[in-house]
Parts: structure tokens; C-alpha cells; sequence
């Protein structure tokens, strides 16, 4: 069985779905088939549809398998990071003239990946403030082709109303991406709220340890789902049978994980609430978030990412950076540890100078599941 036909339960799919025994040994497993190429029965006799480990791999297989399960699509992708998942997506939905909205808060690697890669084959981007449905629609030309969503945004953590964005989107004949690597499947299901197909960076929550860098495309439909398999095969930024395996690893705590990385961040943004050199706490949770009744209706919670700003401005944003001890200073996010970092000199350094710049004064947390008073103890040293 792969499990997402026989249960339901998140938990039981992230530790059952394309995860079924092994067929020779019984291993509970599966086994990492560290293999390029397999023996034919006879020309075109492929055993189990295996080739080529570009075009399929088992342990692939399994990953790509229980992604699908997790997000409720057709057609689970597994990429060598979230950046060739992005590629293989926007080279399959888009032409030279193709226009897509973006997040204007959108992640600076894939701002990078627009304005540095895909506007010089022609493809039309535009940054818009996704939380306003008059200025999306608004934007939305004949040549659109896909809205682009982070919710939550990277690193302001702004929310977007995905079933809208869905709607509008479709009136307009576009796909709606979303991009859902802040959130996990655990938190949030773009596909059940009218989303075309969902983005992640399985480096981050999914494979949850730091120590694997993955991407992933789930398709809601058959059709989209085959055209990117397609190109997955056809561009070959697969994910390595280890990679795929470590990924899996991950996944089947992802749920017990995200409650702690959730539990934490609640507590961090209480301290930082009430701390006077911060001037601003950035947290759907919070009821004075913008965001935060839509995020009460398409989450089951929070999520373990914390963004602040520094009453002090940047220089202040930037020592307290460099002071914090167990906050580890580091880029990426949804490990177990926690880390912290300035956005406007560190992961989103890309958009600097652009309608996409961050705030100087922003600080961003990625809070791991560490004993929430340590945490607490590196954070009020680290703004002392």
C-alpha cells in the first residue's frame, strides 16, 4: 500500500504513504537504491517502469509518493533544491511574453531567478502586494499566466488568501503556485483551497535536520502534474536517492516537529511583545497582524518563522545578530536548531536596491525545538 488510499490521518500519511514494507526483505524502510540504471526484461520490458535513475528512482519514488499524500495532489516531484523546482516549473508554464504576479515581500532567491534568469528569456514579472485583491486584480493582463504566492511571505511574513487568489486567478485562465515551505503541509493545504500546484524547499521543514537540500512540485491535476514530470526528466535537477531518503526521514516527524517549532514561536513573540528595543514583532498569530484572521482560516497554526524589527535600526538589527549564542547566525530555516539572521544582508541581499529591498532593521528566527527557556535567555542577552 502507499497509505494515502487506505488513510487519512497527516501523521499516519507522513510515515505510511509510498512507504510500504519491502517486498524482499521486509524492511519497514525504504531501501536508498543508489543505482543509475536498471536491467530490462527484454527491449522495452522496463521492471516496475525503472530505466534511467534521471527519469525514476525508487526511493524517489517513495518521496514523490508521500509529498502527493501530504498535500492532497495528483502528482508528487522531488527536485535537487526548491530553486530547480522553481526553474522546471516557470520553464514549463511560461513562454518569451508570459507575465506573473509575485509577491512584492517575495523570497530573494527567487526574485533572483525572475530578474536575473528568466526576464532575459523574456518572461514578464511584477511585484504586487498579494494581501490586496483590488491591486492583484488590478494587475492581472491577458498575457498572465501565473500567480505566484508565499504565504507566509519570506521574510516579512505577510498572508495571502489563497481560495481569492485561486479564484481570481482562474477567471484569468492562470495558474495559482504557492509556495508553502514556511508553512509545511502539516500547517497548510494550498491544493484543498484551489491552488494549482504547491512549491517547497524540502531543505527546510520537511526534511527538518539541516542536512539535506531538496525541492518539490505537487500538481493538482493530472495534466500539469505529467507536463512537469516531463521537464523534471527533460532539465534532470533531480533529487539524489540519498537526498530523497534523508528527506522521508524527516517527514515522518514532520507533525510532532511543527507543534514545538509552533509552541516556541508563540513564546518567543511574547518576549519580544514586551521588549522595549523592539519596535515591531512581525507573526500571523498576532490578532493585530494584518494577516491574521486569514491565517486563522487556512492554518492549523502559526508556524516556527519570527521576524522583528529593531527600534535601534540596522547596525542594532545587525549586533543583535552577531550576539545571539544558541540562535545560531546562519541563512536557511526549519531545522531543529534555531537560527537567526539579517535579511538585508544575508538571504535576501539579492533584492538590495530593488522594489523587493527589506527593512535594514529587520531581524528574521527560524525557532527551532529547543527548550523554549534557553531560547528565551539567548534573546534577552542577544538585545541586552
Amino acid at each position: 500500500m502507499t497509505g494515502s488510499n487506505d488513510v487519512t490521518g497527516f501523521d499516519t500519511l507522513a510515515i505510511h504513504a509510498g512507504q510500504a514494507p519491502d517486498p524482499t526483505t521486509g524492511a519497514v524502510v525504504p531501501p536508498i537504491y543508489q543505482v543509475s540504471t536498471y536491467k530490462q526484461d527484454g527491449i522495452g520490458g522496463l521492471r516496475g517502469g525503472y530505466e534511467y535513475s534521471r527519469s525514476a528512482n525508487p526511493t524517489r519514488t517513495a518521496l514523490e509518493e508521500c509529498l502527493a499524500a501530504l498535500e492532497g495532489g495528483v502528482r508528487g516531484l522531488a527536485f535537487a533544491s526548491g530553486m530547480a523546482a522553481e526553474d522546471t516549473l516557470l520553464r514549463t508554464i511560461c513562454r518569451p511574453g508570459s507575465h506573473v504576479i509575485i509577491p512584492n515581500d517575495a523570497y530573494g532567491g527567487t526574485y533572483r531567478l525572475f530578474a536575473k534568469v528568466l526576464a532575459a528569456w523574456g518572461v514578464v514579472y511584477e511585484p504586487v502586494p498579494l494581501g490586496d485583491l483590488d491591486v492583484v486584480r488590478a494587475h492581472v493582463r491577458p498575457e498572465t499566466v501565473a500567480i505566484w504566492v508565499e504565504t507566509p511571505t519570506n521574510p516579512l511574513l505577510g498572508i495571502a488568501d489563497i481560495s481569492a487568489l485561486a479564484e481570481l486567478a482562474h477567471g484569468a485562465g492562470a495558474v495559482l503556485v504557492v509556495d508553502n515551505t514556511f508553512a509545511s503541509p502539516y500547517l497548510q493545504q494550498p491544493l484543498a483551497l484551489g491552488a494549482d500546484v504547491v512549491v517547497h524547499s524540502t531543505t527546510k521543514y520537511l526534511g527538518g535536520h539541516s542536512d539535506v537540500v531538496g525541492g518539490a512540485l505537487i500538481a493538482a491535476d493530472t495534466d500539469l502534474g505529467d507536463r512537469l514530470a516531463y521537464h523534471q526528466n527533460a532539465m534532470g535537477a533531480v533529487a539524489g536517492p540519498f537526498d530523497a531518503w534523508l528527506t522521508l526521514r524527516g517527514i515522518k516527524t514532520l507533525g510532532v516537529r511543527m507543534d514545538r517549532h509552533c509552541a516556541n514561536a508563540a513564546k518567543v513573540v511574547s518576549l519580544l511583545e514586551r521588549h522595549p528595543r523592539v519596535s515591531r514583532v512581525l507573526y500571523p498569530g498576532l490578532p493585530r497582524h494584518p494577516g491574521h484572521d486569514i491565517a486563522v482560516k487556512q492554518m492549523r497554526a502559526f508556524g516556527g518563522m519570527v521576524s522583528f524589527r529593531l527600534a535601534g535600526g540596522e547596525e542594532a538589527a545587525v549586533r543583535v545578530c552577531e550576539r545571539a549564542a544558541l540562535f545560531t547566525l546562519g541563512e536557511s530555516l526549519g531545522g531543529v536548531e534555531s537560527l537567526i539572521e539579517h535579511p538585508g544582508r544575508m538571504t535576501h541581499a539579492s533584492a538590495a536596491g530593488s522594489p523587493l529591498q527589506v527593512p535594514g532593521d529587520l531581524v528574521r528566527l527560524s525557532v527551532g525545538i529547543e527548550d523554549a527557556a534557553d531560547l528565551l535567555a539567548d534573546l534577552e542577552q542577544a538585545l541586552a
